[in-house]
């Protein structure tokens, strides 16, 4: 049986592992299943059509799974997935999807998620991320994996970040975020790439160094972004490990319907 405290609300539909762990004045909701060893605290409310993994941390107030902050939204049974390993703390809030989109919000493992963090419908976040504190997601964000938010980022709807991206403190987002790239400013300006995170994560010197050309053919050249896109393509086979990282690239960049930041 799940520990449940006295005063929680928890529906007898709910789908809650024997492991896992409810403060007090908790509300879980009928359509909610909450995965192994993954605790839900004070004053949590857990709702709507949501699907949580294994060994989550959630901390007191937060908001997860609620209906969407869309005028168009009617009631219909969209979704939220999560992964396992995350941490959401206090004050976060997470929404389920729209029809308007795939119907389902989804944030992936191992994710750092921080106060007053919010993730609005439709959003995909990948795995590894860190979103730092009062990180504002609008609908349809789409994160890749080890990315970082400095505190305070705002993500314009439909925009994505790039894998092993990053933005410095209060960051305006409202163009694609390429792969490998930190971001600064409102309007976010690119300044460099994520070289410590990169380093943190196994990179070699070499492989850095290969990424690093591919930010100065796409920011420091003064090329157009079809000629910065021929010479990065023209970069494979130098450093064998960093094709993978070309490939990564040059797919962001074909995909970039808002454009990219400058």
């Amino acid at each position: 049986m799940a520990e449940i405290h006295p005063t929680a609300l928890v529906d007898p539909q709910a789908e809650l592992d024997g492991s896992v762990r409810v403060g007090p004045c908790a509300v879980i909701g009928p359509h909610v299943r909450i995965g192994a060893h993954s605790t839900v605290g004070a004053h949590c409310v857990i709702e709507g059509r949501t699907t949580i993994g294994a060994h989550n941390r959630v901390f007191q107030f937060a908001s997860i799974g609620a209906e969407p902050q869309d005028k168009k939204y009617a009631g219909e049974p969209t979704r939220l997935e999560i992964g396992d390993g995350n941490t959401i703390r206090e004050f976060v809030t997470i929404n389920a999807g729209t029809v308007q989109d795939a119907g389902v919000t989804r944030v992936g493992d191992d994710n750092w998620i921080m106060a007053y963090v919010h993730v609005a419908h439709d959003c995909q976040i990948g795995s590894h991320t860190i979103l730092a504190n009062a990180v504002q997601l609008a609908g349809h964000v789409h994160l890749g994996d080890w990315v970082f938010l400095g505190g305070q980022t705002g993500v314009h709807q439909f925009v994505r970040v790039g894998a092993h991206a990053m933005t410095g403190f209060q960051a305006r987002l409202s163009q694609d975020l390429p792969p490998f790239v930190t971001a600064a400013g409102s309007p976010a300006e690119a300044q460099s790439i994520n070289a410590e995170g990169l380093r943190r994560r196994g990179y070699t010197p070499e492989r850095i160094a290969l990424v690093k050309q591919m930010y100065r053919l796409l920011y420091r050249k003064g090329l157009t972004l079809d000629a910065a896109r021929q010479q990065i393509d023209a970069l494979r086979g130098e450093v064998a490990e960093a094709d993978a990282d070309i490939a990564l690239m040059q797919a962001f960049l074909a995909s970039a319907a808002r454009g990219i930041v400058r």
